[in-house]
């Protein structure tokens, strides 16, 4: 495969590639059953709780 084939093969069939693999993370993103998880993932920096410190072992 020379160069000008695999850039061809890259401007046609690639971009098609991408863009669906964009629509489909996209949709199983906003999935149903995704809403809680995107929701706790979103708050998560609200959250009151205190972090956990690290300890120093050092």
């Amino acid at each position: 495969m020379t160069y000008n084939e695999f850039r061809h093969l890259a401007d046609s069939w690639g971009l098609v590639f991408m863009g669906v693999t964009y629509v489909m993370l996209v949709g199983w993103a906003l999935l149903p059953r995704n809403r809680d998880t995107n929701r706790a993932a979103a708050l998560m920096i609200l959250d009151e709780k205190p972090a956990a410190k690290e300890q120093d072992n050092g």
